[in-house]
């Protein structure tokens, strides 16, 4: 088996070196990943390091809080912090926390052996997901501690199949799981590994940080004055369909604040002539009449988790493709929450439909009704947004937990 996995890592090479002259993703993982080879041979080996690696932006914002908690209580040992994706090292390449980052070269035993040496990490954190064969037998075999933080397992993985020994012999490299629900941990003990303990996702921590230093905008504050707002986060085509159905319908008493995923020029001029209402795109509003407006589009990023404060009624997109966007987000803000049919991937957004802080809809009918029901119901928007926030913090103290366990 380690033959074909071997074998895998030579062609998935292969193919992202073919696909890097026509795919700009492609590209930049392909350069990066070559520069990150050479670029760690430059690391001071006198310094006492701490290796985070994380696959891409999502996993990032679970490891961030165990990484900016490090380097508080020690600001003198340096933070590694390795993408598997260019989304997420491109975005976050000049994180102020890490000392070091860089894109992971792939899982070959030579990168391995090289990578290991010259950063020659005290300890090691992988994020939820992250499973590379060579890069923890190196690890293990020197003795260096490494940790999953935030894992999470199913019972459809390969590792609990009758087939995945190779597999579960990679797991034999954790010195610890630290995963978000009794699930994983059962699964874990079922196939030998009782090193698993139920710490929860170190994202609550992250979106209560993130709440406490929410930015304010002045033409949102204008906008957003005395009246109901709804905010969608993170939007694609089919969230957007129902959501400009319903303005072309909607009371005056509620307005709107829609940051949709795409935010090239094309798609955000097809927002703006979707609605009727008098309409704005941010870039364009600070002259604008936003007292009698009724629609705000956000053309940029960055955004987002602080517009949510300024919501009565959040929606999450994503729900009718891949899956939902993070719910957390708006959650952490006290306020009721609507999403698409593709959320039971998202333990927190079962939580909160099972708390009724958040409804899951599948067609205009069901987001009609259940919108409609929370602009004219004080009380229900009260008592979801309640359920919402209490579960955020119930869930809070993962990374102290993490590594109150580690440091112990």
């Amino acid at each position: 088996m380690k033959f074909i996995y071997n074998l895998g890592i030579i062609f998935y090479q292969l193919a992202i070196r073919i696909a890097a002259f026509q795919n700009p993703k492609a590209k930049l993982r392909y350069k990066g990943s070559l520069q990150s080879s050479f670029d760690i041979k430059n690391l001071n080996p006198e310094e006492k390091k701490i290796w985070f690696h994380c696959a891409s932006l999502g996993e990032f914002e679970q490891g961030r809080p165990l990484i900016e908690k490090i380097k508080s209580d020690s600001p003198d040992i340096k933070i590694v912090l390795s993408f598997f994706s260019p989304s997420g090292y491109e975005i976050r390449k000049n994180y102020k926390f890490a000392d070091y980052i860089f894109y992971l070269p792939p899982d070959t035993r030579k990168n391995a052996l090289q990578w290991i040496h010259y950063i020659n990490p005290i300890q090691v954190f992988f994020v939820k997901y992250e499973f590379w064969y060579w890069y923890l037998y190196v690890l293990k075999s020197r003795k260096i501690p490494v940790y999953l933080v935030s894992g999470i397992f199913r019972k459809n993985q390969i590792f609990f199949k009758p087939w995945g020994v190779f597999f579960r012999k990679i797991l034999k490299n954790f010195e610890h799981f630290f995963v978000q629900n009794a699930e994983s941990q059962s699964l874990l003990n079922k196939i030998g590994f009782s090193n698993a303990t139920i710490t929860g996702d170190t994202r609550f921590d992250r979106v209560i940080q993130i709440s406490e230093e929410a930015r304010k905008f002045e033409i949102a504050e204008q906008f957003a004055k005395h009246h109901l707002i709804f905010v969608a986060g993170s939007t694609w085509k089919h969230d957007e369909e129902l959501i400009f159905k319903f303005i072309e319908n909607s009371a005056d008493t509620i307005k709107y604040i829609i940051v949709p995923h795409e935010i090239h020029e094309e798609n955000i001029n097809t927002l703006v002539q979707k609605s009727s209402l008098p309409t704005v795109r941010y870039s364009q509003a600070e002259n604008a009449d936003l007292e009698n407006i009724r629609v705000l589009i956000i053309d940029n990023i960055g955004m987002l988790s602080s517009l949510y404060s300024y919501a009565d009624i959040a929606y999450i997109g994503g729900g009718f493709g891949a899956g939902i966007h993070n719910t957390l987000e708006a959650a952490v803000y006290g306020i009721p929450i609507m999403f698409g049919p593709k959320y039971r991937k998202f333990d927190e957004a079962v939580d909160l439909i099972r708390r009724n802080a958040a409804v899951s809809i599948n067609n205009y009918q069901k987001f009609e009704t259940i919108l409609h029901r929370l602009i004219i119901d004080a009380e229900a928007r009260k008592f979801s947004g309640k359920a919402a926030l209490d579960l955020v913090n119930e869930n809070a103290g993962s990374t102290d937990k993490i590594l109150g366990f580690v440091n112990k």
